[in-house]
C-alpha cells in the first residue's frame, strides 16, 4: 500500500532532458491538475474535430458502392456503438486519474517495465500513421494545386510539429478554427450536390458497385479507429467530468459515422464511386481546399501528440531520463516529416496494420484491471484526491504479456469478426477471468525516483488555458 502522499515532503524537480524551454511538457509524466482541464464547449470541439475528415467521406462512399443505405446504416451503428464502448471504458479511466495511456498502464494491468513496451508499441504506431498520413496530405495538395509532394509535406509536417510542441491548449485553439470552418464547408457543398437530385431515390437506390458483407464493412468502420479508441485517454486526462467524456465522445461518433459517413453513402449511390472527395474540393475552390487542408492537419495532430507521450515514458522507464514532451516532439516531427517526403513511410502501411492489432488488446487489458480486477489500481485511489502519483508502481506483470500475445494472436490469425475487436475482447477475458482467479500477480516493485511520485504537477502558466470554457 502506498503510503499518504498528502503526508510526504516532496522532493526537488529533477532536471528535464531535452529542452525544458521547448515548449509544452503538457503533464506527461505526471496527472493533469482538475484546475487546468478544460471545460465541455472546448473539450466537445476536440472531439469533433476528430470527425472532420474528407477520408470519413470517403469511406462511406466506399461502403455506400458495395452496400444499400440501410445495410451501410447498420454498418456504422455497430461500429460506432463498439467504439464508443472502447473509448467510453478506457476514456472514463484516464479523465479520472489524469493521465495518458502509457502512465495509466503503469497501474493498470502492465507495471512500470511493461508500460515501456506499451509506449514503445504506441510510439511507433502514431508517428508512422503520423508519415503515412502526412505523405497522403502532401500527394494530395500536388494533385490539386501542383508543385512537389516532398515540398508539401514538408511545409505540413513543419507546421503540424510546431502546433504540436506547444501542447493541447493550442491543439484546442485550433480545433475551435478548423472545426466550425470545415462543416460548414462541406455542408454547403454537400447540399449543392445532393440539391438537383431526389434524396428519396438516393436512399432506396440498389449499390452500385459489388456487394460489402456487412462483417467487412463493421471492420473497416470500427477497426480503422480503433488505435484512436485506446489512446483516448491523452485527451480525455484533460475532462472535467465523466459525463463530459460520454456526450463529447458520443457527439463525435454521431457526427462522424451518421452524418459524415452517411452523407459518403449518399454520395457514393450518386457518383456510383468511392472517389468522392473531388465533390467538396470541387464546390468549394480555393477556400474549400485550404479548410479540407486544415482539418487533415488537425487530425494528423493527435498522431504526433499521442507518440510523443509514448516516448517521453519508454525513455523515463528504460534510460532513466525524463525528456521534456516539446523535444521530443520536434525530434519526430522532423523524423515522420523526412521520412513521408522522400516516400519512404508508404512502404511501411503493412507494418503498421500489424501494430494497429496489437493496440487493442492493451485496451481490454486496461479495461479489465481498471474496472473489474482493481488488484494494482488501489494506490492510485489513494493518491487521486491530492493530485500526485503513487510512490511505487509494479515493476513486472508477466502474466499480462501472455494474454496481450494470445489475444495479438487471435486478432491476427483467426480470419471471423472484426480483428481489432476480436483481439480486445479476447484480452478483456482473459485478463479478467485470470485476475479475479489471482493468476495475474505482480512481480517486483519499481519506485518512481524519476520525480514523479508525491510531486504534484508542474505548474502551468497562470492565465487561463486557451480554449477553456
Amino acid at each position: 500500500m502506498a503510503p499518504d502522499s498528502r503526508a510526504a515532503a516532496a522532493p526537488a524537480t529533477p532536471e528535464i532532458s531535452g529542452g525544458k524551454s521547448i515548449g509544452s511538457d503538457d503533464y506527461s509524466l505526471s496527472r493533469v491538475p482538475r484546475d487546468k482541464r478544460f471545460g465541455f464547449w472546448s473539450m466537445l470541439l476536440q472531439w469533433l474535430a476528430q470527425s472532420g475528415s474528407i477520408s470519413q467521406f470517403t469511406l462511406g462512399a466506399t461502403i455506400g458502392v458495395g452496400m444499400t443505405f440501410q445495410g451501410a446504416f447498420l454498418a456504422f451503428t455497430l461500429g460506432a456503438v463498439i467504439l464508443e464502448i472502447v473509448i467510453f471504458a478506457i476514456g472514463m479511466a484516464g479523465m479520472r486519474e489524469g493521465l495518458a495511456t502509457p502512465m495509466l498502464t503503469r497501474w493498470a494491468g502492465f507495471g512500470r517495465n511493461g508500460s515501456a513496451l506499451v509506449s514503445f508499441v504506441i510510439a511507433v504506431s502514431l508517428v508512422g500513421w503520423f508519415g503515412v498520413q502526412n505523405t497522403i496530405f502532401g500527394d494530395s495538395v500536388s494533385e490539386l494545386v501542383g508543385g512537389p509532394s516532398w515540398m508539401w509535406c514538408v511545409l505540413a509536417g513543419a507546421a503540424i510539429t510546431a502546433l504540436v510542441i506547444f501542447g493541447f491548449r493550442y491543439m484546442a485553439l485550433f480545433a475551435k478554427i478548423v472545426t466550425p470552418l470545415f462543416f460548414a464547408m462541406v455542408a454547403w457543398s454537400v447540399v449543392t450536390t445532393l440539391n438537383d437530385h431526389s434524396l428519396g431515390d438516393l436512399i432506396s437506390s440498389p449499390p452500385p458497385g459489388e456487394t460489402i458483407p456487412l462483417a467487412v464493412a463493421a471492420t473497416a468502420i470500427a477497426g480503422g479507429y480503433m488505435t484512436g479508441a485506446i489512446v483516448s485517454p491523452e485527451m480525455t486526462r484533460y475532462n472535467r467530468k465523466g459525463s463530459h467524456v460520454f456526450v463529447q465522445s458520443a457527439s463525435s461518433m454521431i457526427l462522424s459515422e451518421y452524418i459524415v459517413g452517411m452523407t459518403g453513402v449518399l454520395l457514393g449511390h450518386l457518383v456510383k464511386s468511392g472517389e468522392v472527395s473531388h465533390i467538396v474540393l470541387s464546390t468549394s475552390g480555393a477556400f474549400g481546399v485550404i479548410v479540407v487542408l486544415m482539418s487533415t492537419a488537425k487530425i494528423n495532430d493527435w498522431n504526433l501528440y499521442g507518440s510523443s507521450l509514448g516516448v517521453v515514458n519508454f525513455f523515463q522507464v528504460v534510460f532513466g531520463k525524463r525528456m521534456h514532451r516539446g523535444a521530443v516532439t520536434v525530434v519526430l516531427g522532423v523524423a515522420g516529416t523526412a521520412l513521408s517526403a522522400v516516400g519512404i513511410m508508404a512502404h511501411f502501411t503493412e507494418f503498421l496494420s500489424l501494430l494497429g492489432v496489437m493496440i487493442p488488446p492493451i485496451g481490454g487489458i486496461i479495461v479489465a484491471e481498471y474496472w473489474v480486477v482493481k488488484r494494482m489500481r488501489r494506490p492510485l485511489d489513494e493518491t487521486r484526491e491530492a493530485q500526485t502519483l503513487p510512490a511505487s508502481s509494479p515493476a513486472w506483470v508477466p502474466m499480462s504479456l501472455v494474454v496481450w500475445a494470445a489475444a495479438f494472436c487471435v486478432g491476427k490469425f483467426y480470419d471471423g469478426g472484426i480483428p481489432a475487436l476480436n483481439s480486445l475482447i479476447t484480452a478483456f477475458a482473459l485478463y479478467s477471468v485470470l485476475g479475479l482467479a489471482g493468476w495475474i500477480r505482480p512481480y517486483g516493485t519499481s519506485a518512481l525516483d524519476d520525480g514523479t511520485a508525491h510531486t504534484p504537477a508542474p505548474a502551468a502558466r497562470t492565465t487561463t488555458p486557451a480554449g477553456a470554457a
